[in-house]
């Protein structure tokens, strides 16, 4: 089992009492809903490629910011306006991690993208939710040490 940082670990284990695909569905449209998209004191569009997730149907974005204290803020846009669990995924991340040290997100596995959406999503799209992960993780190992 993966040591995840606490609010993640408590997410996720909120989310499995969730049997019923139908629950869980309604759940993470509603983390959907609460998406607020990167402010433009951080990026504007055209927002860079550099900060584009690869492989991502939903054609996301993600940023990491050092805050004061040498904990990362993450930021992310969804360009899919359909892209709900690319939104759903990024406020999650940003819930569960922003506010920690670049070591700890680095650590966050992309398993974690099945044990949020178990079997409720295609294979391309599984690609493009651990690409997100993968991205944030990248951004984390990349922040500069204090």
């Amino acid at each position: 089992m993966t040591d995840y940082p606490p609010k993640l670990a408590a997410l996720l284990d909120t989310l499995s009492t969730f049997a019923d695909p139908a629950e869980r569905a309604a759940v993470l449209i509603d983390f959907a809903d609460k998406f607020h998209e990167v402010p433009p004191s951080v990026a504007t569009r055209p927002f860079p490629r550099s900060h584009q997730v690869p492989q991502c149907e939903s054609d996301a974005y993600v940023w990491a910011l050092r805050q004061p204290d040498s904990t990362l803020k993450l930021y992310f846009a969804v360009e899919n306006p359909s892209g709900i669990s690319a939104k759903a995924l990024a406020v999650i991340l940003d819930r569960t991690l922003s506010g920690l040290p670049p070591e700890a997100i680095a650590r966050v596995d992309t398993d974690i993208v099945e044990r949020i959406f178990r079997q409720n999503i295609s294979m391309g799209k599984g690609l493009g939710l651990m690409s997100m992960v993968q991205a944030v993780q990248a951004l984390a190992r990349s922040a500069p040490h204090s």
